[in-house]
């Protein structure tokens, strides 16, 4: 599970900054902060928080 959490974030990320590139800027902020939250040292949205495996 925690691979598919840093797949996951690693996509965000990608998509966030080339969001911020291309000058959606709040676009690409909430990407990258959801991008934090969702990568498997964050707030996992499947085990609750500080869950680690």
């Amino acid at each position: 599970m925690n691979f598919l959490l840093w797949i996951i974030a690693v996509i965000l990320a990608v998509v966030g900054i080339v969001k911020l590139l291309s000058g959606a800027i709040l676009l690409g902020i909430v990407l990258l902060i959801v991008a934090c939250l969702v990568g498997p040292g964050g707030y996992s949205i499947f085990k609750g928080r500080g869950a680690r495996a």
